[in-house]
């Protein structure tokens, strides 16, 4: 598979490899793009044989499945069926940003992330590059860009080294700004859990959802 790399922060690039990447997502193949966070590599979240793709480029199996990026608060409510409180004060608050929030999805969704038992990681990157591919290509199950087991990364390069040709499309948006991966809240039970520590706080989390317990 031909790869092709795009530096995002020259207008001109930027646009072609969007139009790249969006087409590389509808042909089923994977796609690195930076977020707020880390890299991420990305594939179309209604594709299994994607999404089975991204898994065997990371090296890791169907234990974890994959989360998924959005764009807008309209297609967050295509996946899921309806939003607990919670997480709809929480989205409300810290999104675009640094938080994943795992909710149940809609039944009628086909797709297959993993080992989900009816439920899904969501979460609104704070980054341009990414929201603009997302909203050309509808929700997005996108995996921090870095072989299992090996540190995220924080380049383009550093996902490239790691990913190699398993990727058909690179988008380099420059040095993540936050190495730090996003804090993941469960809203699938009464009351909320902190299930990953990450740049959001439990002080900065618990301000919008006093209850929230502490899982990690």
């Amino acid at each position: 598979m031909l790869t092709r790399t795009f530096d995002c922060t020259r207008e001109g690039e930027r646009a072609e490899g969007l139009d790249e990447a969006a087409a590389a997502i509808r042909r089923g193949d994977l796609v690195v793009l930076p977020t707020d966070t880390v890299y991420g590599v990305g594939a179309d979240a209604f594709s299994p044989a994607a999404v089975e793709a991204l898994l065997a480029a990371k090296g890791r199996d169907r234990s974890m499945p994959v989360p998924v990026l959005v764009s807008s608060a309209a297609m967050l409510d295509a996946l899921v069926d309806q939003m607990p409180d919670e997480a709809r004060a929480l989205s409300e608050r810290f999104w675009p940003g640094a938080l994943t929030l795992v909710v149940k999805h809609t039944s009628h969704l086909v797709w297959d992330l993993g080992d989900s038992k009816g439920t899904v990681a969501v979460r609104m990157p704070d980054n341009e590059i990414a929201l603009d591919l997302i909203s050309r290509t509808g929700p997005l199950a996108v995996s921090s860009a870095n072989r299992s087991g090996h540190p995220p990364a924080t380049t383009m390069m550093d996902a490239r080294l790691q990913l190699g040709a398993a990727v058909a499309v690179y988008l380099d948006g420059g040095e993540s700004k936050e190495a730090v991966a996003s804090s993941i809240v469960d809203v699938t039970a009464p009351t909320a859990r902190l299930l990953r520590l990450g740049a959001l706080s439990a002080e900065t989390l618990r301000a919008v959802t006093p209850e929230l317990t502490d899982e990690w």
